[in-house]
């Protein structure tokens, strides 16, 4: 059987294999979040979105909590060819 999008990239979290955007560094440092955040939001979170419209490859929107477990962090990312997991950009969800 398959294994889910999800179980995927948390597998690539796991295992060390994804690099972050200079982008997803910058919004990091922005929304003062750091890596450990972001593992631990893919980590516990699920796919709120699936974005098929760039042609570079399907984009991943996951939704997460960081390691405090109370702030809700967004990590939009995809597989590369080379097999690893690309974080494009990272950021705190905030209400309006």
């Amino acid at each position: 059987m398959p294994r889910s999008n999800i179980e995927r990239i948390r597998e690539k979290i796991r295992l060390r294999q994804y690099d972050m955007s200079g982008h997803a560094m910058e919004e990091m440092a922005e929304d003062d979040l750091d890596i450990e955040d972001v593992e631990q939001a893919i980590l516990n979170g699920r796919i709120s979105r699936v974005e098929r419209d760039d042609p570079r490859g399907t984009r991943y929107v996951v939704q997460g909590t960081a390691v405090n477990g109370e702030t809700p962090v967004g990590v939009v990312g995809r597989f590369v060819t080379t097999g690893r997991y690309l974080i494009i950009t990272v950021y705190e969800i905030t209400e309006l």
